[in-house]
């Protein structure tokens, strides 16, 4: 499943990470991050997954949209410092 940037936004939310924490955990510059949050950028599919599995080491799960809710994003298990 592709990363939104919408979940991408959230799933920030739910570790109170800023976009300089998120870029320094998934090893990309902050300019990235901004970028895709803004829709502003594509992202190419390495970077999205680095993303991603920083995300995910921190504790969040990403969920699929189904035939009533779309894409979403809830924790997993305790917050893990960045």
């Amino acid at each position: 499943m592709p990363l939104t940037p919408e979940q991408c936004r959230a799933a920030r939310g739910l570790l109170d990470w800023t976009q300089d924490e998120l870029a320094a955990a998934a090893e990309v510059s902050r300019s990235t991050v901004r970028g895709f949050e803004s829709g502003q950028r594509d992202m190419q599919r390495a970077t999205m997954a680095a993303i991603r599995r920083a995300l995910e080491g921190a504790g969040v799960s990403f969920l699929d949209a189904d035939g009533t809710s779309g894409p979403g994003v809830r924790l997993s298990g305790p917050v893990l410092p960045n």
